[in-house]
């Protein structure tokens, strides 16, 4: 399975957006500035996380993004739905169904096992992006993250805070 680019760059930019002081916004040329992003490509993904309630927009001079739940109300599946959709990352088109050995649609009365097989992968790569929340992915960044990079980071993000 290959996931956009999109999805890395929202649930980053909700991580950022989850660190910041309470009250606190930032525009989304910023947050594409921060990780050195196409904006009008990212505005696309922020606008979907915007659709689907994760984030708030406000436009105007002291407009900017925030969260729009507090991050242990996030959930990674949340974000990954909001920019690629709900359904399945599995499409069954029935080929067995086709070709010189097939059958009428009643030969086969339910899903093939390879379909079943991926619609199991699917639920539990869901329910693992349901189970992990933004808080915990801001927990591990800040643990992850060189001391020197968070402070370049801190400075970087305090002055362009809305």
């Amino acid at each position: 399975m290959k996931l956009s680019e999109g999805i890395e760059w929202a649930i980053h930019c909700c991580a950022v957006l989850a660190a910041l002081p309470a009250g606190s916004s930032l525009s989304a040329r910023d947050l594409a500035g921060f990780f050195d992003l196409p904006p009008d490509y990212l505005a696309k993904h922020l606008n979907a996380l915007s659709a689907a309630g994760v984030i708030n927009s406000k436009r105007g001079r002291s407009g900017g993004r925030r969260l729009a739940r507090p991050p242990d109300a996030i959930t990674l599946l949340d974000i990954v739905e909001a920019v690629d959709g709900a359904g399945s990352t599995f499409r069954c088109t029935q080929i067995r169904r086709r070709g010189p050995c097939a059958r009428d649609g009643d030969a086969y009365p339910r899903p093939c096992g390879i379909a079943r097989a991926m619609w199991r992968a699917d639920s539990a790569w869901r329910a693992e992006l349901k189970a992990t929340t933004l808080a915990e992915i801001v927990r591990l960044g800040a643990a992850e993250t060189p001391d020197a990079q968070r402070q370049r980071a801190v400075k970087w993000l305090g002055e362009r805070l809305k």
